[in-house]
């Protein structure tokens, strides 16, 4: 490949020739069938050939057709297994890497961004890109003052890509959907599109890094790379070794996946209360586990380093804490109660009148992780509440079409179901009760008492952080 391709019109052709393949391969195997081989058979090479062209198509497209699909990839364990085993491996590809970009393109956008004699600010400048993104691609580097860094270098013509791409892809949703059962594919692109403006800001993005650079820098459990040089299409930021987490969830250990899992709970629960900003692409392409040598004096054998924070939502005072006060409620059985909370936050319109026990069945079984002192999260667990939501003909299908989601809360949602979804491909055994009970608003039971406990009455939620105070 030469370059992004740019061109309205060969992007969607491109987009476009996903849905028409499905259906000439679904026309193709239907022959085949007729030849005499077992559907089983034909079921699975279908499958396999529909993975490689959705890789193919999603990953030299970058733009907002690579970001969609990097948002499905962490969803993956909720497929039947039958299914998610040829799409599996091809749209964790999309988590770490993609074609790259030309070396005089990169060289181009350098110049434009940091001068002419930009080579003079590196010792070392690596011309062969070491990730792939979206929207750019990452090399390493030694900077001038002897640091090892990443350079990410945006696409040109990023911009126009994303929003074509995701413009042209809502118009695919009924068909793409069925790669994700029980998934509505819409509102998800919907919600991409919005984030468009800020993720193709990179000052914005160092602003939002180097504030949880500095609110982690002595963490013993997380790692963030601190922001060495910023231009609006151009971020330089310290190197960061370690194990991606799609090669730990792919062959890593018990022990591993355990730890990964721990730590990204509780990176999840922890990173707004303490910075008033919520990390919002949480696939396994922006995490690495750090060994113990490069971790420092942890508390553990590894640390989470975390990258990437181009889209993050700004709650200058934490999450909000009707989500914790509502799961606290649901866990202690209290029917009326989480019913009134939701009807008052907007989850459930005026206009709809629901049965409160039947609101209490339909979360309870989705708040299994927080019951007990530990949770195993598995693809199995994330296939039965996929299912369950999917099915028309279950109850939990019907209430869940009557329930709404507030658009303040939507990204949240997102990230949340995303995290859950990498627990699951992980396999990992979590004590995310613990995690919970330490950092999200309303959720500790004596916080109602008003002991000061907790992070819902700590410093980060009455001082937010002023970066966190001016919405995107």
């Amino acid at each position: 490949m030469s370059d992004l391709p740019r061109k309205a019109v060969t992007r969607t052709a491109k987009l476009a020739a996903l849905p028409l393949g499905f259906a000439g391969r679904s026309a193709w195997g239907l022959g085949k069938r007729i030849g005499g081989l077992s559907a089983e058979l034909v079921g699975h090479d279908l499958q396999q050939r529909t993975a490689e062209q959705l890789f193919k198509v999603l990953g030299e497209l970058k733009g907002g057709a690579m970001k969609f699909g990097q948002a499905l990839s962490v969803f993956e364990s909720a497929l039947p297994e039958e299914i998610a085993g040829p799409y599996r491996a091809t749209l964790t590809k999309l988590q770490e890497a993609a074609p790259p970009m030309p070396t005089s393109t990169v060289h181009e956008v350098l110049a434009e961004q940091m001068g002419e004699e930009w080579l003079e600010l590196f010792q070392e400048f690596d011309d062969q890109p070491a990730a792939a993104a979206s929207i750019g691609q990452v090399h390493h580097a030694v900077w001038h003052d002897g640091r090892e860094v990443a350079v990410k270098v945006q696409y040109p013509g990023a911009g126009e890509a994303l929003v074509s791409d995701l413009a042209q892809l809502s118009r695919f949703a009924r068909v793409l959907g069925p790669l994700i059962p029980g998934m509505d594919i819409k509102p998800l692109i919907t919600e991409l599109r919005e984030r468009v403006t800020e993720e193709l800001d990179y000052d914005l993005e160092a602003e939002a890094q180097s504030l949880y650079a500095e609110e982690f820098a002595d963490d013993p459990d997380v790692v963030i790379p601190d922001v060495v040089h910023q231009c609006p299409q151009v971020l330089v930021t310290e190197w960061m070794d370690g194990v991606p987490l799609a090669e730990v969830i792919s062959e890593g250990t018990e022990e591993e996946r355990d730890r990964a899992g721990q730590l990204l709970a509780r990176f999840l629960c922890s990173g707004t209360a303490r910075t008033g900003l919520l990390h919002a692409d949480p696939h396994p392409g922006n995490f690495r586990l750090l060994p113990a040598e490069e971790a420092g004096d942890g508390e553990g054998e590894w640390r989470l380093g975390v990258m990437d924070f181009g889209t993050v939502n700004r709650l200058p005072g934490g999450l909000p804490p009707v989500i914790g006060t509502a799961l606290r409620m649901v866990i202690d059985g209290e029917a009326d109660a989480v019913y009134e909370l939701l009807c008052a936050e907007g989850f459930v319109k005026e206009s709809i009148e629901l049965e409160p026990a039947a609101v209490l069945d339909y979360l309870v079984p989705v708040i299994e992780p927080a019951q007990a002192d530990s949770f195993r999260f598995h693809r199995g667990w994330m296939r039965e509440q996929a299912a369950r939501i999917a099915d028309p003909r279950s109850p939990a299908h019907q209430l869940g079409k009557q329930l709404n989601l507030p658009p303040s809360y939507l990204l949240i949602h997102r990230v949340t179901l995303s995290t859950i979804g990498v627990l699951c491909q992980l396999g990992a055994t979590v004590r995310m009760r613990e995690e919970m009970e330490a950092w999200v608003p309303g959720f500790a039971e004596d916080e109602d008492e008003g002991d000061g406990e907790g992070v819902g009455a700590g410093e980060s939620a009455e001082e937010p952080p002023s970066a966190a105070e001016t919405p995107a």
